[in-house]
């Protein structure tokens, strides 16, 4: 069994650029401090801070910051997924995300194995409307297609009232239920990955 601590990107999905606040950031970091709790190092990453270019390869040229995010995603044992909710569904950079790992089916090991088995994925939602189930059942099908394996109850999530102005970042304290989610989700996604690093999925 391995003693080197697991790896996790957190990919964070919001619209807004840094410096700006972020909902999605904000519950991406708080899964980050749980993983932490199970000796995961956590890198934080936001996509629209990046020049990701639109497409299905793992480079698609000049200019493209994709291949350098994909580096880390490849040295993590971890990917989380924050995305907020638009309209009842992910956020475009999530959508954009899911169609870049869409590259990795061609991918293998050196053991022939889809490059992304034995990495595991964990979905994190925000919203001030319905649709987080959806949202963490869409992108979490997409995930596992292209190789990744969600851990039991593997996604934490909170949604305001419908049709109101509340956002996750505007709460003066986590609510219990999304605190526990997250300690959940991230407790099994940890548990999940280092069994998975220890023991990975059979070639052939």
């Amino acid at each position: 069994m391995s003693e080197d601590p697991l790896k996790a990107l957190v990919l964070v999905c919001t619209l807004t650029p840094s410096p700006q606040d972020s909902s999605s950031d904000l519950l991406g970091r708080q899964v980050a401090e749980e993983l932490a709790v199970h000796g995961v190092d956590s890198e934080v990453v936001r996509i629209v801070d990046h020049d990701v270019k639109p497409g299905v390869k793992t480079d698609m040229g000049a200019g493209d910051e994709w291949p350098a995010i994909r580096e880390k995603l490849l040295a993590s044992h971890i990917l989380v997924l924050a995305t907020p909710i638009w309209v009842g569904h992910p956020a475009s950079p999530a959508q954009q995300v899911l169609e870049r790992l869409d590259a990795e089916l061609s991918e293998t090991d050196e053991r022939g194995r889809p490059i992304l088995f034995d990495k595991v994925a964990m979905v994190a939602v925000v919203g001030n409307e319905d649709g987080a189930h959806h949202v963490v059942a869409d992108v979490s099908q997409g995930l596992s297609e292209v190789g990744f394996t969600v851990a039991g109850q593997g996604a934490t999530y909170w949604v305001g009232e419908a049709m109101h102005g509340t956002d996750y970042q505007d709460l003066e304290e986590t609510p219990e239920a999304t605190a526990k989610a997250t300690r959940v989700s991230a407790r099994n996604t940890a548990h999940l990955a280092e069994l998975l690093r220890d023991h990975p999925f059979p070639a052939g």
